[in-house]
């Protein structure tokens, strides 16, 4: 079948972590006849969950690509990871779809990333269908959940569908439009039936419901339906399609990917309520030469235009850049400007994804998910268009990472292959990021959590045969004063020939946090002659990287030189420097000095109950609370946390949350250690230079 845009589907399956949508990807690919047996994700088989750390864990930890053919359509599918150390993947990769299905566990309801994936949807604007899962499990509960589901979200969910008995009875779903009932067989056959007298009371209520809030998405239907005439099937149809494009509400349908149950009714529903590319119409960037805002439409006729939201290293095939071709359409080889790096990109094929395989095609069209091998700059984020006809696209931003480990190689040889190695799987996981701390002189390897961290080791043994140990970061503590003082620095040594002299007097005073270093040239009457007064002030630099307690660098403090003397022969730069170094370290050790330590802006995201555990937690870690919001159902505590007691926070909330708390995490501002943290710190770190 030749893939046209009017016949696409782009659809991302995503939601909390466990709610089963690899499990739903692999039964609708069995289904459509994609795959010819099905996996289980505990057998480590499934189409979408292939890579190693994959199976090991029994999780989704990258988005996975793959395809089907159901009912004269194509079907694109996007398995996007649910748990929130690799949710950036799932933001970077919705950005390709026209559609979501958010899958909701009906036993555990709505949770953190629930809500953050939905909020992704908004962002990017994108239609929601709700599918409410595991409804045979025991105490999975239909109506709880939606009503979880209609608190937390807007636009608001109605329910399509209602199911037919319940936790290990569950057998079927009632469709609200056609008035029909759908029994499945242990192997997911259909039988259709008419509706059981015992819930006709109820299906006719919900129907009401139903065709009420589909009326509302058209005014011609609303008027209708208020002076009492009947709306045909069609019409419900075309007013249910009409309300999710234009997202006045979020249609709700149930079953069991365990089952097969239901999974065949939400095909058909992608195929005939979901958008197509041409449904969505036009995508916004900007004109790169005049930064004028200009759109493209899905035009196959119109000039390519495509934007890469993934990338996969692999160390065989090369770099894999993954793409949505917003309009025009490719061939099966050519070439295409890439606009944010300003070059022209070759490829020599053009590739479709379905689970590991990547298979030869001859042509992408406007909506078309496809990768291509080998190009030399390009990375996710990147707009490839036509040289001719410029354009840029926005994409998604990645988060900022909340926990970092300092690496090192376990052996010596590896320590250039570490930054060769990272850097491509930097290119490949848009939230990893490595930095080098010039004041600790430690690698840092930041993410979203600590399974982030040891996966991403995991994969660099793998893919790149490189080994490196982890370790909790140093904090970069600084060091300044409280109080003014002065000091003389003298330096004077007599040698055979030429000696050395310089001699200089300071004053030091403290500044505002953040303020820096200043230094004033106070120096009248010629005492210190002019070209020996940078040396003074070079040698306090330096000095000041040092500190005077524990080492550490010194900040906001403001120096000035305001006395000394020379001497015509012995007289040198060197020996001034060397002065201004002896005198900030002798004015600084009597200014009061002090240790400060980073603060870090912490939000914390986590279920009402457990707000006691966490804001007790808090308080033992020095935090200072700065207010409370309610997001959802969910409360979000802002507070101000000194970072060396942050470090490992990844796992205790997660321990505390049974994994249903996240946090943000940003640098804030410097400030005092306590006295008896501080006496404790110093006694350390001159122990453990010794």
């Amino acid at each position: 079948m030749t893939e046209t845009a009017d016949k696409l589907r782009n659809i991302a399956l995503a939601g909390h972590g466990s709610t089963g949508k690899t499990s739903l990807a692999e039964v609708m690919l069995f289904k459509a006849g994609a795959i010819n047996r099905l996996g289980r994700i505990e057998d480590g088989n499934t189409a979408m969950d292939f890579e190693p750390e994959e199976i090991k864990r029994c999780t989704s930890i990258s988005s996975a690509f793959h395809q089907f053919a159901w009912k004269n359509h194509t079907v694109n599918l996007i398995d996007t990871p649910g748990d929130q150390n690799f949710f950036a993947d799932t933001k970077s990769c919705m950005q390709a779809a026209d559609g979501v299905v958010l899958l909701i566990d009906a036993v555990d309801g709505t949770k953190v990333q629930t809500e953050q994936a939905w909020e992704f949807a908004n962002e990017f604007n994108l239609p929601v269908v709700i599918f409410i899962n595991k409804l045979d499990r025991e105490r999975a509960d239909f109506f709880r959940t939606f009503k979880d589901a209609a608190n937390c979200f807007d636009p608001k969910p109605i329910v399509l569908q209602i199911p037919i008995g319940a936790e290990a009875d569950f057998k079927g779903v009632v469709d609200l439009i056609r008035m029909k009932t759908f029994i499945y067989d242990t192997e997911g056959k259909t039988v259709t039936g008419d509706i059981p007298s015992d819930i006709q009371e109820q299906v006719e209520r919900e129907q009401e419901m139903l065709i009420e809030n589909v009326a509302e998405a058209d005014d011609e239907l609303l008027e209708r339906y208020l002076e009492g005439e009947t709306l045909s099937d069609e019409e419900i149809k075309a007013g249910l399609k009409k309300g999710i494009i234009c997202r006045t509400f979020v249609p709700v349908l149930c079953g069991s990917t365990i089952k097969s149950i239901g999974i065949d009714l939400l095909m058909d529903f992608i195929i005939n309520g979901m958008p197509s590319p041409l449904d969505l119409g036009a995508r916004q960037g900007i004109d790169p030469d005049t930064g004028n805002e200009i759109e493209r439409t899905p035009d196959p006729e119109g000039p390519f235009s495509a934007f890469v939201f993934k990338t996969v290293a692999d160390p065989y095939a090369g770099r894999l850049s993954i793409f949505r071709v917003v309009s025009g359409k490719l061939g099966a080889d050519g070439t295409f400007y890439n606009t944010n790096k300003g070059i022209k990109e070759r490829f020599n094929q053009l590739l479709k994804l379905a689970g590991k395989e990547q298979k030869p095609i001859s042509g992408a069209v406007p909506g078309s998910i496809v990768a291509v091998a080998k190009l030399k700059e390009t990375t996710s984020g990147d707009t490839l268009c036509n040289e001719s006809h410029k354009i840029k696209f926005k994409c998604a931003e990645s988060p900022s990472p909340i926990i970092s480990f300092a690496i090192s190689p376990k052996e010596r040889a590896d320590e250039d292959k570490i930054f060769s190695a990272l850097a491509k799987l930097l290119e490949e996981d848009i939230a990893l990021k490595m930095t080098r701390n010039a004041e600790t002189k430690e690698i840092l390897l930041s993410g979203m959590g600590q399974v982030h961290i040891e996966t991403t080791i995991e994969k660099l043994k793998r893919k790149f045969n490189v080994e490196v140990q982890l370790k909790t970061p140093k904090v970069p503590y600084k060091e300044t004063i409280k109080k003014k003082a002065r000091a003389q620095g003298r330096h004077k040594k007599q040698t055979g020939g030429h000696g050395q002299y310089g001699d200089c007097w300071i004053d030091i005073e403290p500044l505002p946090r953040g303020a820096g270093f200043e230094f004033v040239d106070g120096v009248v009457g010629g005492v210190i002659p002019r070209q020996y007064i940078p040396a003074v002030e070079k040698g306090i630099i330096e000095a000041c990287q040092k500190g005077v307690i524990a080492g550490f660098p010194f900040i906001d403090f403001r120096v000035t030189l305001n006395d000394g003397s020379f001497h015509a022969v012995d007289s040198s730069e060197m020996a001034f420097k060397i002065a201004g170094s002896l005198a900030f370290k002798k004015a600084a050790a009597e200014a009061n000095p002090v240790l400060l330590e980073p603060i870090m802006k912490v939000e914390i995201i986590t279920p009402d109950e457990f707000m006691g555990d966490i804001m007790g937690d808090l308080n033992s870690r020095r935090g200072r609370v700065l207010g409370m919001d309610t997001k959802g159902k969910n409360q979000v505590i802002k507070a101000l946390v000194p970072m060396a007691e942050f470090l490992t926070y990844s796992p205790d909330l997660n321990s505390m949350t049974g994994g249903r708390g996240m946090y943000t995490m940003e640098f804030s501002h410097y400030d005092e250690v306590p006295a008896q943290i501080s006496q404790k710190l110093i006694e350390e770190i001159n122990k453990s230079k010794e």
